[in-house]
This record gives structure tokens, C-alpha cells and sequence, in this order.
């Protein structure tokens, strides 16, 4: 449930402009900010499509919020663009030089300088990294990601001792004070304490009997594998 954040429209308004300025991939006066009753609206003109979408990721990031209109302008300097052929191959090769993407597992469809994404994947961070090198291609105006994950099915026995592994390489989590158990579709971290201490060094924790400032607790806290 998303929790809204009051602030005035002057206020969203401001902190939208700061965080503009603070995205190096867009100019500072290459964006305006309107705020209506806290509907945010982006205006101007930029170079090209990786900045238009840069500049909604910026004004998403600002606390409070929820809605973005993007009516940038794109005016693409010297060359009339490129055609959705220069596109297309440009995609492929984007997708298999990026040792993150299975590109064999996607496909891609060129319409007019906008690119739809389908296919599958076996983890979300490959859909996300997909969708994010084609979008930052010259020519590019948008990416309809419709690749789904469907991660493979993995055993329960060694799943729990990958999860309890990557816990004991963390210096800030207690991995003996967290139970992991595992079904067929969810794995739970169960009822223990985390101790997080400021100025401890990377690969230093032990359990604690108090609860010193700054402890965590981890409540049955369950993550769903099938997504």
C-alpha cells in the first residue's frame, strides 16, 4: 500500500526540479516542472528518448509522488533518425553484448521507433536488464516489456543452502539467529534477530543475548520465489 506523502505543490515542485539537476543525464534547463495539486507535469524539449524516460524516473524518485505526465518534446539533432531496420539490429546486438541478458530466450519488434520486448527469462533482473540497454539505444522512443519470468524449479534442500550461505557471507546479518524453511513455491526466513552495528568490520558478527540500539528484527518475513 503506498503511503502518500503531503507536501505542497510549491514543494514538489522544488524538490522535482532539484532532483532533475541532480540526474547527469539530463541538462539543467533542458526540463520544466508544473505541479497541479500534486500532478506532476514535465515540459521541454531534450535530444533524445533515453532523456525524456530519465527525466519521469527522476521526477518518480522524488518522495510524494504518484503521477507523472511526460510532454517533453524529443528533437533528435542532425539525422532524420533511424529506421526501425537500423533499430532492430541495433537491439539484437544490444541484447547479446550484455553479458546480464539471455538474448537467445528474447524477441523484438520494431513499430515505428517503438521496441516490444517479448519472451522469457528465468530471473526478473534479466527482464529489467533487457528492457534497460534497449532503451537507452539511439532512435529508441519506448519499450513495452512484455518478456515474462518463469524461474526453473529448484531443490528445496539446496535452495535453503544457498539462502543460508549468501546470510553468512553478509557482515550485518547474524546467519545462525534466522530458521530458513522451504516449500515448493515459498522460502520463509523465521523468527530470530539481526544486529546491524555501526563501525563493525565487513565479515565480523556474533549473536547477542541483549538487544543493542539498531537491532533488527526479522519476523517471519516470507519471499515468494514464483513470480
Amino acid at each position: 500500500m503506498l503511503q502518500t506523502i503531503r507536501k505542497s505543490d510549491l514543494e514538489t515542485q522544488q524538490d522535482v526540479m532539484r532532483e532533475l539537476r541532480w540526474d547527469t543525464r539530463i541538462g539543467p534547463t533542458e526540463v520544466g516542472v508544473e505541479v497541479d495539486k500534486g500532478f506532476v507535469t514535465l515540459t521541454g524539449t531534450v535530444t533524445n528518448f533515453a532523456k525524456k524516460h530519465a527525466a519521469t524516473e527522476a521526477a518518480h524518485r522524488v518522495a510524494g509522488v504518484l503521477d507523472v505526465a511526460n510532454d517533453i518534446t524529443v528533437h533528435l539533432a542532425g539525422s532524420p533518425g533511424k529506421t526501425d531496420t537500423e533499430i532492430a539490429r541495433a537491439v539484437r546486438h544490444a541484447l547479446e553484448w550484455d553479458a546480464f541478458v539471455p538474448d537467445q530466450g528474447i524477441r523484438s519488434n520494431v513499430s515505428e521507433g517503438w521496441v516490444t520486448l517479448e519472451g522469457e527469462v528465468e530471473f526478473l533482473r534479466e527482464r529489467e536488464d533487457a528492457a534497460r540497454v534497449v532503451r537507452r539505444l539511439e532512435g529508441v522512443k519506448g519499450v513495452w516489456n512484455q518478456i515474462t519470468v518463469k524461474p526453473k524449479k529448484v531443490d528445496p534442500v539446496a535452495l535453503r543452502k544457498m539462502i543460508e550461505d549468501a546470510l553468512g557471507r553478509r557482515a550485518e546479518r547474524a546467519a545462525e539467529q534466522i530458521g530458513v524453511t522451504i516449500d515448493e513455491k515459498r522460502h520463509s526466513l523465521g523468527q530470530g534477530s539481526l544486529v546491524a552495528r555501526e563501525g563493525r568490520g565487513r565479515g565480523s558478527h556474533r549473536p547477542r543475548s541483549r538487544r543493542p540500539d539498531g537491532e533488527r528484527q526479522a519476523s517471519d518475513r516470507t519471499l515468494d520465489l514464483a513470480r
